[in-house]
């Protein structure tokens, strides 16, 4: 009688057995599908201090009563980051849990708010567009609307549109006319402004006062934040197997030994969320608005240190709040090889001056 568990016997077994494959394939959407996201999740005290504490979240209005109840909460709520993390990481079985590029993701908004812990999250994407590659007939571009809700109301408490690269079954013929055009000869460089300004606090009246400043200058309201975090085995791992992020790139160290990478890599969501919190840690947050024009520029692993750099686009008085100002900020996330990984543009309500 053969021993299956003998290594040679059971490596000759694996070379027969099919593999019953996990996720979908590009041939799979077709645009206006809705697809319902099983198994849902239930936002917890524990996984929104974890993710707060791991990615250097420490507003004080979501881990104190008294801190959220000056702020107008009933209750610390839970942190639009977690939320975002957790709408998309039940996704990932169904939508990339086969790969392929972050390509973007965009309009993050937050309907519903506050959410407190104990809310049962459910998810749903309706495919909005599905597209060839001509630079990489191996992929098919998909795009899908997002949408997280109170599973007991119905109301919607996340949303956005996020585009990735999803591998199809079979490549298609292409030209190539996709491919990235060749870089221009006579470019003599970024035009970067003369001088880059900081602003000297962290309330509202500080970012209009360097927008100020800047406006009489060839300048620009900008900085970088001293902060970093070295991405480790909870970054890496954990925290996306928290939000039921299934994706191989985090969690499966065999197959992407053969990756660029050679190692498994951080969910986009921590790093754009490490990066906030450095860049939070310096203003003084009221509320989250919302999130556009997110993109995720390289992988980053263990080890990795992500840094934050900071530039102010625009602010104005009007607000939810007579406490806030509603500022709107471009934020690029860094390795320690100065490479961006991550970039968006991020619009939140900032406190004024206590008169």
């Amino acid at each position: 009688m053969t021993d299956w568990t003998d290594p040679d016997a059971f490596a000759q077994v694996l070379e027969h057995v099919e593999t019953k494959e996990k996720g979908n394939c590009f041939e799979d959407f077709e645009e206006g599908d809705v697809i319902e996201h099983d198994p849902g999740l239930t936002l917890t005290q524990f996984g929104n201090e974890g993710w707060m504490s791991q990615t250097l979240n420490h507003d004080p209005a979501y881990w104190r009563t008294d801190a959220a109840e000056e702020r107008g909460f009933d209750e610390p709520p839970v942190h639009p980051d977690y939320l975002t993390a957790a709408t998309l990481g039940i996704t990932v079985e169904d939508l990339s849990e086969k790969g392929g590029y972050f390509l973007g993701r965009t309009d993050v908004r937050f309907p519903t708010a506050p959410v407190y812990t104990g809310t049962e999250l459910h998810v749903e994407s309706e495919v909005v567009n599905c597209a060839t590659s001509s630079s990489r007939p191996e992929y098919g571009i998909v795009s899908w609307r997002t949408r997280g809700k109170d599973a007991e109301t119905g109301d919607v408490l996340c949303s956005y549109e996020r585009t990735n690269m999803i591998p199809r079954r079979e490549p298609v013929a292409t030209d190539g006319s996709g491919a990235a055009a060749a870089k221009d000869d006579g470019d003599d460089g970024p035009d970067l402004p003369d001088e880059f300004i900081a602003p000297d606090g962290g309330y509202f009246e500080d970012f209009v006062e360097a927008l100020e400043a800047a406006d009489d200058e060839n300048a620009a309201v900008a900085y970088r934040h001293e902060r970093g975090r070295t991405q480790d085995d909870v970054t890496v791992a954990s925290l996306p197997l928290s939000t039921l992020n299934t994706a191989k790139q985090h969690h499966n160290v065999d197959v992407m030994s053969d990756s660029p990478s050679g190692d498994i890599v951080t969910y986009g969501d921590v790093t754009r969320s490490t990066a906030l919190g450095h860049a939070r840690s310096d203003e003084e947050t009221w509320r989250e608005v919302g999130f556009d024009d997110e993109s995720f520029h390289t992988f980053v692993a263990v080890g990795d240190t992500v840094y934050a750099f900071t530039r102010v686009l625009e602010a104005e008085a009007a607000a939810s709040s007579d406490e806030a100002g509603t500022v709107t900020f471009e934020h690029i996330a860094f390795n320690q090889n100065d490479e961006p990984v991550y970039s968006g543009t991020r619009t939140a309500e900032i406190r004024t001056r206590p008169s």
